[in-house]
């Protein structure tokens, strides 16, 4: 099986919150002038007088004097690309473009292919077994801009550079044994097999076979092959890039080893291991060990960069089997990683009554607490440039990804959010648009605006909040086509599914064709692997948060722990929310989506006593 994402202009954003948060990070992107992003590219190649301390330079880990400056620069470009890719956005090509021609001169200045914001010399030091703080990291970002800017905003010149830039990487590594070359690799290698796997599979030159070959990390990957388990209390995501660099191997080459070693590492990271109730698996940046998760629920819980780059391993997975377990772990990260932990903005208009003074925004939160009375701790726009800073303005370039696969005349529906897909079928073209039907009036609103009603008998007839997610799939084809729909049944519903874990609609449609699937939600208790009286609650795919600042112990009476989670306040005007309370205790506690927590203290993980059968 071979499934192909469906992305760029063919997958229209119609859900209104992914869609702002789209909107948000474009907007910020833009607020960050070219100059101050390409500083320390232009320093590097002489460009810039070391006199000049412009007031616009960024801080953090871009800031002259940090050994990874430059790696947000290519983030921005793969997601400038891709925002372009998803919008047709001039803007943000234009400047990214511009991006593009400052590296070309910045590379004709260092005169032997070098295109980085770092020296040269550091990558010898790590070679002399000297420290350096993971310069290869920095230059896959860099690279993976470049490749980016290639593939979907179709910038010739940026290719060019990358070409040139492999050529000094081929003659570098040409001097080592196979011992020193791993030696290399035990520092941080980031992404940089996948760019080789990428460039081979763009040019077909066989330099960058002999590239992937010698970036080949024999002590993490061997060991994964063998069944050892490498990963834990280990640096997190030092390893997953490298491991989607296999994932990108095995499609341009068709070896299997490199499949293995993937499906080798999934295995060994996420099956036997087991997540938080997030999706999330690290705390300080490690792997947690094998189920053990209740000493491990800190400050620094989930960190952002792994929960995007497991997403995107997932999305290699799921394109090679149709597995829609992974499509499962896919919707679980990306409500409570991407989103719970980057461009939050407060709801409601009662601030003046509430006398709220917190701020009303917040960009980026590296880690995401998970110990209780935890707060997010939010980054700057320019004064921090964490690796999260990077994996954050690409995760929201494009909400339109792993929506949507195709393989032949089957289409696989993996996200429930309001959208369109078009894709052509037996040589004609045919649009799918999803919408949610929320039962509150209408697919839209039951009240047009404070002054105006529309008459709906539904609000009704639907009187509380009705506890299942309604999709209507609607086919628009100029002539009758035959193809089969597959929806996932996800691993939150109560529905009953096929063996293969969707709902499957296999017929001639014409057009204006509709079909409804309704998935059950219900409040769900997941307990910690290592303690079955640690409970979190989740509604769907979406985990919540208890609002407390300290620890708070439920008694669940001899019942489920679910009937320990009520509704509170289901509705407001002409939509359903999503707020809960605990019932039966002697203080009550507020519970909403993590997604939806700012700045306040919260709860994920409760203590409970009095279980049924204690």
């Amino acid at each position: 099986m071979s499934l192909q994402m469906i992305q760029g202009h063919s997958v229209r954003l119609d859900d209104p919150e992914l869609k702002r948060r789209e909107r948000e990070n474009r907007d910020y992107m833009l607020r960050l002038e070219t100059r101050a992003l390409m500083l320390n590219f232009e320093l590097e190649a002489g460009l810039g007088g070391a006199a000049e301390t412009p007031e616009y330079m960024h801080g953090g880990w871009e800031n002259p004097c940090c050994q990874l400056r430059g790696h947000f620069p290519g983030h921005w470009l793969s997601a400038a690309a891709m925002h372009y890719a998803a919008s047709g956005d001039r803007a943000i090509k234009a400047q990214a473009d511009d991006m593009i021609d400052i590296l070309e001169r910045c590379q004709e200045e260092n005169g032997d292919g070098w295109a980085g914001p770092i020296p040269e010399k550091y990558l010898f030091r790590i070679a002399q077994g000297k420290p350096v703080w993971a310069p290869h990291y920095t230059i896959h970002k860099v690279f993976m801009g470049l490749v980016d800017m290639y593939k979907y905003a179709g910038n010739e010149k940026a290719l060019a550079i990358a070409e040139r830039w492999a050529q000094w990487f081929l003659n570098w590594t040409a001097s080592f044994t196979r011992e020193q070359m791993d030696d290399i690799l035990d520092v941080e290698t980031g992404g940089m097999l996948e760019i080789w796997a990428d460039l081979y599979g763009i040019t077909g030159k066989e330099c960058y076979l002999t590239l992937m070959k010698r970036y080949y990390r024999g002590r993490l990957f061997d060991a994964l092959l063998a069944g050892r388990d490498p990963l834990t209390n280990m640096h997190a995501n030092t390893t997953i890039p490298e491991v989607c660099g296999c994932a990108r191997a095995y499609e341009v080459t068709g070896e299997e080893t490199w499949r293995r070693i993937c499906e080798a590492y999934w295995k060994c990271a996420v099956t036997d291991r087991g997540t938080y109730v997030t999706g999330g698996q690290t705390l300080g940046e490690i792997w947690l060990p094998k189920n053990e998760m209740k000493a491990r629920l800190g400050d620094m819980a989930q960190e952002h960069c792994t929960v995007y780059n497991m997403m995107r391993l997932a999305d290699y997975l799921f394109r090679w089997t149709g597995d829609k377990r992974y499509a499962d772990y896919i919707e679980r990260n990306l409500y409570n990683g991407i989103m719970a932990q980057a461009y939050w903005s407060r709801e409601g208009i009662n601030d003046g009554y509430l006398r709220d003074t917190t701020p009303r925004s917040g960009l980026l939160t590296y880690f995401l607490p998970l110990r209780a009375g935890g707060r997010k701790g939010w980054a700057s726009e320019k004064n921090h440039f964490y690796c999260c800073h990077g994996t954050l303005v690409q995760a929201n370039a494009a909400h339109n990804r792993y929506m949507y696969y195709q393989d032949g005349n089957t289409l696989y529906a993996c996200q429930f959010f309001d959208s369109a897909c078009t894709v052509e079928i037996d040589g004609q073209e045919v649009t799918v648009t999803q919408q949610n039907d929320t039962q509150a009036g209408s697919f839209h609103m039951s009240s047009d605006s404070a002054g105006k009603q529309s008459i709906d008998p539904v609000p009704s007839q639907v009187l509380h909040h009705p506890e299942v997610k309604c999709l209507y799939f609607t086919v628009r084809t100029e002539k009758p086509v035959h193809m089969i729909l597959k929806v996932r049944i996800p691993d939150w519903t109560e529905s009953e599914a096929a063996d293969d874990g969707y709902c499957t609609f296999d017929r001639v449609w014409h057009s204006g064709d509709s079909v409804c699937v309704r998935l059950p939600m219900r409040i769900r208790a997941e307990y910690l692997p290592d303690d079955d009286h640690m409970a979190a609650f989740t509604y769907g795919p979406i985990t919540l948060a208890g609002q407390t600042d300290a620890e708070t112990m439920l008694d669940l009476h001899g019942k489920p722990a679910e009937e320990s989670i009520a509704r509170e306040s289901e509705r407001q005007w002409a939509s359903w929310t999503e707020q809960f309370k605990t019932v039966g205790q002697e203080r009550g506690t507020r519970l909403r989506p993590l997604y939806k927590i700012g700045y306040e203290p919260y709860e994920v993980y409760f203590p409970v006593k009095n279980k049924p059968g204690d």
